[in-house]
């Protein structure tokens, strides 16, 4: 999935696939990737209108529970 780039302390980069409904964030001090599953259009809009896209995801976009998996883990030593 193509992600592009944001402004944002916590996250690197954001990809949705609409046909999919599938949602992927890579935060930036991890690297690490994940993909959320069943997320509409109309969340990714928000998700991306978002003027902090961390509290985004923290305070709305986490509480909805969407299902996900880790694409990409990056343990930090």
């Amino acid at each position: 999935m193509r992600r592009r780039a944001v402004e944002s302390e916590s996250i690197a980069s954001i990809g949705y696939n609409a046909s999919r409904n599938e949602l992927e964030i890579e935060f930036r001090q991890s690297g690490s990737v994940y993909r959320y599953f069943g997320v509409s259009a109309v969340e990714y809009i928000e998700f991306m209108a978002a003027e902090s896209k961390g509290t985004y995801l923290n305070q709305v976009f986490k509480l909805r529970e969407h299902r996900y998996i880790v694409v990409r883990e990056v343990r930090q030593r």
